[in-house]
């Protein structure tokens, strides 16, 4: 596994807008940029970031602004500017010469699961999921957001789970997020029993093993293409086991179902040590249940801890977590701390 040099106080960070641009919440983008630049880093944008269509402009355009920074020496990481819906039509036409002769941490989250995919499983670049360049837009800034700050500059901190969520999304009238729910971490115990199920204080883990996951809506997508390699992925690192992770945006019971049990025939979950969904973004009518009562038609037979409404992806808030590198995962007592690793 390869994992680039991280930015040092001074280093450019690059943006770009690999699948939509900032657009309408430019002031809100500005309050974020304004962080980085507290914490020491430049920042430089490739032209396409503050257009407002979505996508950002053509497959081609996005490409040779991605390929741009990676090629540019004075450029030590690479950033998404958000997310969007078109990360896969811009993947043919990022150089794969320049990836590889200037690899760069990369880091996004949701839609830019995609180029992380394409890095880590085909290329063997270690990529940062949680974060677009947009992420420290609210005031005062919560501890995962600084969390995420020391990850991109190489400090991997433990990452406690947190008691309290927002369900409701960010007030941009405020800037401020309301964390009006308790966090409850839920584990699907492998059990052959469908009622089986252990809520928050009741039950322990303590796992290791390499991480890979992100938006399970676009890794399904990313299935048979060219920028994915999961299954050589999983026999080249088997030894080490993996803690899959996915941040479920909007897939339904029944299509996450689909999803899993693709992936469990695929014998991707063989070496599995764990699988941690985060809580979904938008779920519907579809209760905890109605996913968990899915799920155990996939995992329900095999020795897998399989955890619900972990601490990942859009609700906040979040880990920020090392696609490719070493996890060791442990809960008890109702706290989750997750370690990472680069070996």
């Amino acid at each position: 596994m390869i994992y680039p040099e991280f930015p040092k106080e001074g280093s450019v960070i690059g943006i770009c807008a690999p699948s939509s641009g900032i657009g309408c919440k430019e002031e809100f983008f500005d309050m974020s940029l304004e962080v980085l630049l507290d914490a020491g880093f430049e920042v430089y944008e490739t032209e396409s970031v503050r257009n407002e269509e979505c996508p950002s402009a053509s497959p081609r355009i996005r490409g040779e602004e991605f390929n741009s920074l990676f090629e540019d020496d004075d450029v030590a990481m690479v950033m998404s500017a958000s997310g969007g819906d078109y990360n896969m039509e811009m993947l043919p036409y990022i150089d794969e010469d320049i990836v590889r002769s200037h690899p760069k941490w990369f880091a996004g989250y949701s839609d830019p699961t995609a180029i992380e995919m394409y890095f880590t499983t085909v290329l063997d670049i270690a990529t940062i999921y949680g974060v677009n360049a947009g992420a420290w837009d609210w005031r005062p800034l919560h501890e995962f957001q600084y969390n995420a700050l020391s990850v991109l500059s190489g400090d991997l901190p433990l990452q406690h789970s947190y008691e309290m969520y927002c369900s409701a999304g960010f007030n941009k009238e405020t800037e401020t997020f309301e964390m009006d729910a308790p966090v409850e971490w839920i584990l699907l115990r492998g059990s052959s029993d469908p009622d089986v199920y252990d809520l928050h204080e009741e039950w322990s883990l303590d796992v290791s093993g390499r991480l890979i996951g992100g938006c399970i809506d676009v890794i399904d997508c990313a299935f048979g293409t060219p920028y994915e390699d999961l299954k050589g992925f999983i026999a080249r690192y088997h030894n080490d086991g993996f803690i899959w992770f996915f941040d479920n945006f909007a897939f339904d019971p029944l299509k996450l179902m689909y999803s899993m049990e693709r992936m469990k025939q695929m014998g991707l979950f063989d070496e599995a040590r764990a699988v941690v969904f985060g809580r979904t973004c938008f779920p519907g009518e579809a209760s905890d249940i109605d996913y968990l009562e899915q799920l155990e038609h996939v995992f329900g037979n095999m020795d897998i801890p399989v955890i619900w409404n972990a601490d990942i992806g859009h609700t906040k808030p979040s880990f920020t977590l090392i696609n490719g590198g070493m996890g060791h995962l442990s809960f008890d007592d109702g706290n989750a701390v997750l370690e990472m690793e680069l070996k």
